[in-house]
């Protein structure tokens, strides 16, 4: 669910480590590209040589829609992958999330400025951790201080890793169980004097959306972005174990490390990422979402001015993070505004270009391996 990964084996790393650190950027006008999308096809090329079973990938530059898919989808049948997989997205979740929130806040049900205890009274205590200093603001940007339940060591064992994984990958997790873990520890840092990823964060987050509307936040999500854009392969499971079709396997090593025994980890209840990542999409899909996003489809323009106005990610270079929006520049001088997400067996990005013009979204259907940046780069800098 998170941004750039070391061990790419877990949520955990996918996300809070790792969530994709590629992505995001500022705003340069939209790169000249490359008409036969050759550095592209190659890197994907290489992220299959590197070990992930199968990468799809749609981009779309102003009229012009170009897809590749490279490797398998199904390491059994050696089916291969679609332009038009539907897979899981992890922390790409989390731009949905905030584009609510937002909304919400442009409609005058609730402020940024508004703290956590007001919306969810008594639920973020303990430990240090006290809801009345934390804003909704801060939950956004992950500078909350709010400790990421995914980096729980007891958690990463029981859904992470092999033994565990195989034992409780059906469990349904209530969001405020997700937060309860997160309280067991010591914030990371006083709310708003540093910056860390939190999936805890965009789980409170949820619960804001939800509080405030007296809907389920999936069903804000539909209500506002899927339906108005038409993204007919994006979902919001809840606790569905399953990838609607056209969609191919996810596998994961389920170990610290990227060597051993592959697993089928295809199925699973995303009740464990709720609002931080349990989303499903493929990527036409992202590509229009956050093409209209950045071009002021989904938000006014002072709370998208909000959402674009950064603070420093020291774990990935060149990165600033925005409200549940990721600014990355490129080698290039290209600037890319999006966000990476991980979840078991499922690696994706989706980055476009601040006028929403040039835009990319891919999947890599395992989780131990691949250069994610080198494929952005290939797109948007030609190399």
């Amino acid at each position: 669910m998170s941004t750039r990964m070391t061990v790419r084996t877990t949520l955990v790393a996918a996300t809070a480590v790792a969530l994709s650190a590629a992505l995001a950027g500022p705003a340069l006008a939209a790169p000249a590209g490359n008409g036969d999308h050759g550095p592209t096809r190659q890197a994907v090329q290489a992220v299959v040589k590197d070990g992930v079973p199968g990468v799809t990938l749609t981009a779309k530059d102003g009229r012009n829609v170009w897809s590749t898919t490279a490797g398998v989808g199904d390491l059994k049948t050696g089916k291969p992958r679609s332009a038009d997989d539907r897979y899981r997205v992890g922390s790409i979740t989390k731009t949905f999330v905030a584009t609510v929130v937002l909304q919400l806040e442009a409609e005058g049900r609730l402020s940024l400025d508004d703290s956590v205890d007001k919306w969810l009274p008594g639920l973020v205590r303990g430990n240090g951790h006290d809801g009345r200093k934390v804003t909704l603001r801060q939950l956004l940007n992950h500078t909350s201080g709010i400790y990421n339940y995914t980096a729980d060591e007891t958690f990463g064992r029981t859904y992470f890793l092999k033994d565990g994984f195989f034992e409780h990958r059906y469990d349904t997790q209530e969001p405020e169980e997700l937060v309860a873990i997160a309280m067991a520890h010591k914030p990371d840092f006083a709310p708003g004097t540093s910056w860390n990823y939190s999936n805890t964060n965009y789980v409170l987050a949820g619960l804001v959306i939800e509080k405030a509307t007296g809907r389920p936040y999936g069903e804000e999500i539909r209500r506002r972005i899927i339906k108005p854009l038409g993204l007919d392969g994006t979902s919001v499971p809840g606790t569905r174990v399953t990838v609607p079709q056209p969609s191919s396997r996810a596998y994961s090593k389920l170990a610290e490390t990227a060597t051993g025994p592959t697993y089928d980890v295809t199925k699973l209840n995303p009740s464990l990422a709720f609002s931080a990542g349990e989303m499903i999409s493929d990527s036409a899909d992202l590509n229009r979402f956050y093409s209209a996003l950045l071009r002021g489809r989904l938000l006014p323009p002072k709370q998208l001015k909000q959402m674009k106005t950064t603070v420093t990610d020291e774990t990935v270079p060149n990165t600033g993070y925005g409200l549940g929006l990721m600014d990355h520049k490129l080698s290039c001088g290209v600037h890319v505004w999006g966000h990476g997400g991980g979840i078991h067996g499922s690696v994706s990005e989706a980055v476009t270009t601040a006028d929403g013009r040039h835009s990319l979204a891919f999947n890599l259907n395992g989780d131990w391996s691949g250069d994610t940046q080198a494929v952005i780069e290939a797109e948007f800098c030609g190399k």
